[in-house]
């Protein structure tokens, strides 16, 4: 009978053991499966669920080549786009290490925040996107006759990015496909719906707008690039954001 009695007591605390340990906040279950909006991603970069974030690891080397590589590299090609005032800026593209931490599930911001400058989200190839200023409160104006045929070009760090729409992806998935997502979680599509090319007048402050769409037949929020400043985004994030390293 003592026996019986030790074997219970033993097996009660073993079981009381493994419920506190389980309810451990530093213990965090992965039992949500990716997103197939996340599927879409270039297949070079790691993407992940961590707890309610999708954590996207990338080197911002661009899947394209570029007049900003070294001109050894295998991926250098010369500027060949329509810009006639086209000119180089003086850096060159190098590896980062680039971490996204978006939200699983976005959730518009009660107070939407501005975007700052440097990464404001990340394209499908893990390119950053950039807001439309060249510094603060600085339009775009002459900045832009420096990107390449791409839309792109690199900053001081050799941190390449995209602060127009990414012509490469527009011609490699179509220009009303998914682009890719702000930290908001709120995805990024491309400059046409529905057989036309999307305004600044289609879209709100923000620069989006909600309703269906092939990723998200249920509707969402989302935004569109546009050929008009601000291009990508308008007045912040209309969601909360998440946060990049580099």
């Amino acid at each position: 009978m003592k026996t019986f009695l030790l074997i219970t007591v033993s097996l009660g605390l073993g079981l009381l053991a493994c419920k506190k340990e389980s309810t451990d906040s530093s213990v965090t279950p992965t039992t949500t499966t990716l997103p197939d909006a996340f599927k879409k991603f270039n297949s070079t970069l790691s993407v992940a669920i961590d707890g309610n974030y999708v954590v996207i690891k990338s080197t911002g080397i661009p899947d394209h080549k570029s007049p900003y590589f070294s001109t050894t590299s295998s991926q250098y090609e010369a500027y060949n786009g329509t810009n006639a005032k086209f000119s180089k800026n003086p850096n060159s593209i190098s590896t980062q290490n680039l971490v996204f931490r978006i939200p699983l599930t976005p959730t518009k911001a009660a107070s939407p925040q501005a975007t700052p400058l440097g990464p404001i989200g990340v394209s499908l190839n893990g390119v950053p996107f950039f807001n439309q200023y060249a510094g603060p409160s600085q339009p775009l104006t002459n900045e832009i006759n420096s990107f390449d045929q791409y839309g792109g070009h690199p900053q001081q760090t050799g941190q390449y990015h995209y602060h127009v729409e990414p012509t490469y992806l527009t011609k490699a998935y179509g220009s009303s496909a998914l682009l890719g997502f702000l930290l908001d979680g709120y995805p990024v599509y491309g400059p046409m719906e529905n057989g036309k090319a999307v305004s600044n007048s289609d879209l709100d402050a923000y620069h989006g707008h909600s309703h269906a769409t092939t990723e998200y037949p249920n509707g969402i929020y989302h935004y569109h690039i546009t050929a008009q400043d601000p291009y990508i985004n308008g007045n912040g994030f209309y969601g909360t954001p998440g946060s990049v390293s580099q």
